[in-house]
């Protein structure tokens, strides 16, 4: 089975790394037909890659208000936490992913969306105290939805 772990953000935007954080760890995991990217949440490199797999996990930061850093949400598109918004520095992000994919028929058979909500996306490097601190519990999360193969749909 083709799996997607993709991995969305800013390794230079403080917060935002939580996405290549993650992706990082989960890759060191060698799990057996998971392939893990990294991106900065530009449609088409979302699109690339997760064409053709059986399931796309993404890993992104979001900005909530009020914030909870390191709160972590498994959802799919249309749930995500009030207020929520993309963290990253592009104005595009993964709902207009999925707009794009689904008119090109190149969404993923499953979607599942791990936003994890953050506070501080300024220039830098370094997340937040809170940030990290969730990065055990996404990987954890990740690797449940990964061993959990038959769940159901989460959303499209």
């Amino acid at each position: 089975m083709n799996i997607a772990v993709i991995g969305v953000g800013n390794t230079y935007r403080r917060d935002d790394g939580i996405g290549p954080a993650a992706a990082d760890a989960i890759g060191q995991l060698g799990r057996p037909g998971v392939t893990v990217t990294v991106t900065d949440g530009e449609p088409t490199q979302l699109l690339d890659a997760w064409t053709g797999a059986a399931l796309a996990i993404v890993i992104d930061a979001v900005l909530c208000d009020p914030a909870a850093p390191g709160r972590v949400h498994r959802t799919g598109l249309s749930d995500l936490p009030p207020g929520a918004g993309t963290a990253s520095s592009h104005s595009l992000g993964i709902p207009e992913a999925v707009e794009l994919a689904d008119v090109l028929g190149l969404l993923p058979a499953r979607l599942v969306v791990f936003a994890v909500e953050v506070a501080d996306v300024h220039f830098g490097t370094g997340m937040s105290a809170e940030v990290a601190a969730a990065l055990p519990d996404i990987v954890d999360a990740v690797t449940q939805e990964l061993n959990r193969i038959d769940a159901p749909v989460v959303d499209r």
